[in-house]
């Protein structure tokens, strides 16, 4: 377990970052209990519209499901109750009902069993078996999240993000596919997650971002299952125009950093928001998505959101070594630097708690 006072907790062993038993159970007991950045709704935007997905990719390749229905969303299991097909396989509208293609088994747009031929003489038929699983699905602002089975409810994870720049129309951001890019590397996703929870690096590490940031004025929010970092801009740089009801009203905001357990990063800038995405492919070996929506265009290059993708390829650089360095036979845990490592000290007690907790 890690210390719960962080003056005298120790950081996840390097084991954690290279055991591929330590890697399963991280996939089984953190992500398949915990919600997932899924979509926006504009892929879902027409009635009846259907959206196959995989849950994590192919390492936890749970089929489901997304269909939109009078404005609601739900979300299903992608199998058919009868032998195990898949149900649809490209994203499309849904004419009449869900039909199985392997023996004509329907269901409606509520995943309810309508109809499968021959089925006379069959005894106790249908029962709610035969109806498709629902699974737990959350709609934010217009972006979609699910889980496999969630330890607590969507509300808890994103509630001091609606609090704090539930001010923006977020809604309306328009996502910008030229302007979003994928990374792999190599290195456990846990990994990644620590570079971004600390800004003790930025001055050692990102020259250019740390000409824009305050570094004296780092401070960082820790909540339940998220934590805040607010990069506040030197005097003369761009930052986000306050209203007069926000918390942080008076303060030179340049950039809104949250992370959402287990790896989602909500960044937000004056020119919008970069959703990342951070998608473990194998122990040593994650992917990485950044996913742009644009507020105000006219502020994209300039400020703490500039140039990503240059902080970004700094980011991998470090990160990559350090996987090496963990693996390390002279190597076991370090210490947390209490006023530069909240984050990623909550973020050790959270993957301590559910890989523990699992274990009981």
């Amino acid at each position: 377990m890690i210390d719960a006072d962080i003056t005298r907790a120790a950081t996840l062993e390097g084991e954690f970052y290279t055991s591929e038993t330590n890697f399963k159970d991280s996939v089984e007991n953190i992500f398949a209990r915990n919600w997932q950045f899924i979509s926006d709704v504009q892929r879902l935007k027409e009635n009846r519209s259907a959206l196959p997905f995989r849950f994590l990719g192919d390492l936890l390749p749970e089929p489901l499901l997304l269909v939109s229905n009078e404005g609601e969303i739900d979300c299903f299991s992608n199998v058919c109750t009868h032998r195990g097909n898949l149900l649809i396989n490209n994203p499309c509208t849904i004419k009449r009902d869900i039909t199985c293609s392997y023996h004509g088994r329907q269901f409606d747009i509520c995943g309810k069993f309508k109809f499968m031929p021959k089925t006379e003489g069959m005894q106790n038929f249908p029962t709610v078996q035969d109806d498709l699983t629902k699974v737990s699905v959350a709609r934010w602002r217009q972006f979609i999240f699910t889980s496999l089975s969630p330890e607590f409810e969507f509300d808890e994870l994103i509630r001091e993000v609606e609090d704090r720049v539930g001010w923006m129309p977020i809604e309306n951001f328009n996502y910008r596919q030229d302007l979003s890019k994928e990374y792999f590397i190599n290195a456990n996703w846990a990994l990644y997650c620590d570079n971004y929870l600390e800004g003790f690096h930025i001055p050692f590490v990102h020259e250019d971002l740390n000409a824009v940031l305050d570094f004296d004025s780092y401070d960082v929010e820790i909540f339940k299952y998220s934590s805040l970092q607010l990069g506040i801009a030197d005097d003369h740089d761009i930052c986000f125009d306050l209203p007069a009801g926000s918390k942080d009203y008076g303060r030179k905001i340049a950039a809104f950093y949250f992370w959402l357990f287990p790896n989602l990063m909500l960044n937000f800038y004056p020119w919008g928001l970069s959703v990342n995405i951070i998608t473990p492919i194998s122990v040593k070996k994650t992917k990485i998505q950044f996913k742009s929506y644009v507020w105000d265009e006219s502020k994209l290059n300039s400020g703490a959101g500039a140039d990503l993708d240059k902080v970004e390829m700094e980011d991998e650089q470090v990160v990559q070594q350090v996987q090496e360095g963990v693996a390390s036979r002279f190597y076991k845990n370090g210490r947390f630097s209490p006023s530069m490592e909240q984050g990623v000290h909550h973020f050790h007690t959270l993957i301590s708690k559910f890989i523990n907790n699992s274990n009981k």
